[in-house]
């Protein structure tokens, strides 16, 4: 889009002769304009907190001798910051070698549904915010908004916040088909980090317009599964390296638990759709589930510790890793396990899955370069994929106008997807 409008300008301005000058002047000129947008919305917030590190060998000791004895030795205070870094890096290195039982887990048996009015659970304390949230309660007590279905269901993977180990999706079942023939389908939709109870409901209901149902759920440490002494989001990802593995290991094993409830339901082809930390969860979700048979990434990296360390919504994080003396490299190693790069050879194994990538040139916490890693290995691999670029950043995607044109490009990519997968199962 801004190309097409930096050719345009050139186009009224050719008679100068200077068009190309005048275009790399233009181009300049919207890229400082788009970083300058981006870092204030990524500056806006002033609730982030930077922690101290911590190990969190005891979010892992359930699958690793390892973790359990260094949780242990750290709790004696007989780790050195080197010597517990090593261990965290053989732990990740452990996970990967046994990553299909770390994912593995019990299908839960105490699916239901509830109806209760939404909540918006905020994650900031901007007054527009408030005000909105305040807006659906009083609504709520007055009648004047429905109630809403919700999936529920005990966890699978279990941490020590009960509130987070109770799971939440919100249902949109599909309309009723023309067709009684015609195999049912449904996709698991993943916000962004951070993202409050209403991000990203309006695309489940454009699916339902495609006769695809929708389950909003809401990922570990967020919106109703959010511990009260939270403002944001913060367990999800932050400097407890554990927890913030045990969330992601949460996050894969509940996407697949919707598929099992799905399944159940009687709906037989499914998709994910995943936006930022959400394309991560789907990705790691997708690799270890061939039932997933439609990937949409809104916002890509190959490697997780990566984007804590460059990125502008993760730096707090990065501040007590630097704190302790870590680099990049080290970041990188200690998050291997949650990253999409340890499960590519797996995800790339699907041969028949359809995948879009959407990326923004002027991202400032999914860089650039992360993305294009991501279409690298795809291409070395085969894998079945198109990629869309927004011509924007990554929080300006939720703005006017990109977040039509993104929507756009989700909404067009899954009608295409799930009409093509129905065609080949006929």
């Amino acid at each position: 889009m801004c190309d097409w409008l930096i050719n345009k300008l050139c186009a009224l301005l050719q008679r100068a002769g200077r068009s190309d000058i005048l275009k790399g002047m233009l181009g300049k000129w919207y890229a400082d304009w788009m970083i300058r947008w981006e870092t204030a919305l990524t500056t806006r917030d002033t609730n982030r907190v930077v922690r101290p590190l911590e190990w969190g060998f005891d979010w892992l000791a359930d699958f690793s001798e390892l973790a359990a004895e260094s949780h242990r030795l750290d709790m004696a205070g007989q780790l050195t910051t080197l010597d517990a870094l090593d261990r965290m890096m053989r732990v990740n290195e452990e996970i990967v070698a046994r990553n299909a039982e770390f994912y593995g887990y019990a299908v839960p048996t105490d699916f239901q549904l509830e109806h209760r009015h939404p909540e918006l659970f905020p994650t900031n304390v901007r007054p527009e915010t408030l005000a909105q949230d305040q807006q659906l309660k009083d609504d709520a007590a007055s009648g004047k908004l429905d109630k809403a279905e919700f999936l529920r269901f005990t966890s699978p993977v279990h941490s020590k916040y009960p509130e987070n180990d109770a799971v939440n999706a919100r249902w949109y079942p599909e309309p009723a088909h023309k067709d009684p023939k015609r195999k049912k389908q449904a996709i698991v939709v993943m916000p962004q980090w951070n993202a409050d109870a209403f991000s990203h409901n309006a695309l489940c209901a454009i699916f339902n317009k495609f006769g695809i149902a929708g389950l909003r759920l809401s990922k570990p440490y967020h919106d109703i599964r959010r511990p009260a002494e939270l403002e944001r989001s913060d367990y999800a990802v932050s400097s407890n390296i554990g927890r913030t593995i045990a969330a992601c290991r949460q996050a894969v094993v509940d996407i697949r638990a919707c598929v099992d409830w799905l399944q159940a339901q009687g709906y037989e082809q499914f998709g994910v759709l995943g936006t930022s930390l959400g394309s991560c969860y789907s990705f790691m979700a997708a690799a270890f589930d061939p039932r997933i048979q439609v990937c949409a990434f809104n916002h890509a990296s190959t490697w997780f510790g990566d984007v804590v360390w460059t990125g502008q919504s993760t730096r707090h994080i990065r501040a007590a890793f630097e704190r302790e003396g870590l680099t990049q490299e080290q970041v990188r190693a200690i998050f291997t396990s949650i990253s999409p790069m340890s499960v590519m050879d797996r995800f790339a194994a699907e041969k028949t899955r359809q995948t879009l990538v959407i990326y923004a040139p002027w991202d400032l916490t999914f860089l650039r370069e992360f993305s294009l890693d991501v279409l690298s290995n795809f291409r070395k691999r085969g894998v079945n994929f198109v990629s869309r670029v927004l011509p924007c950043g990554h929080y300006t995607t939720g703005e006017t106008p990109y977040k039509y044109i993104d929507g756009w490009y989700m909404g067009s990519f899954i009608h295409k997807a799930y009409k093509q997968m129905r065609e080949r199962a006929v």
